[in-house]
């Protein structure tokens, strides 16, 4: 699985990663009907070529490169990501539901608006 999307995002849901992305491999598009209900974006790991453009455009920092680059309290939004892909309404559903239990098990970090969220895991 190559990059991945984490907390940062959450309900942030800027598009810049969507923008340069050459294979628009990141979702939902705001074109997409999910895109008003989902919390976060999401890489399709099928889709994606690995070319790395995401990461700079991520104005919250929330994209890592691989599962093992992604810091423990965010591995749970590896499985959320991987969910996703299946694109049908159950997989989103049940990856909207990761995201949720995410972020009902670190309230205080949460409530942290996204482009200070990063910062801020290093004091939780």
């Amino acid at each position: 699985m190559p990059f991945i999307i984490t907390d940062p995002c959450i309900e942030t849901k800027d598009t810049a990663c969507v923008d340069v992305c050459p294979v628009d491999c990141i979702h939902p598009r705001k074109d997409e009907a999910e895109f008003a209900q989902a919390t976060m974006l999401y890489i399709h790991p099928e889709e994606c070529i690995d070319c790395g453009a995401c990461v700079p455009a991520c104005p919250v920092a929330a994209i890592y490169e691989s599962p093992d680059a992604t810091p423990a309290h965010q591995k749970d939004l590896i499985e959320a990501n991987a969910i996703y892909r299946n694109g049908d309404a159950d997989a989103i559903a049940r990856a909207e539901e990761i995201v949720k239990a995410h972020v009902a098990s670190q309230p205080e970090l949460m409530a942290i608006p996204g482009p200070e969220r990063q910062a801020a895991h290093a004091r939780f």
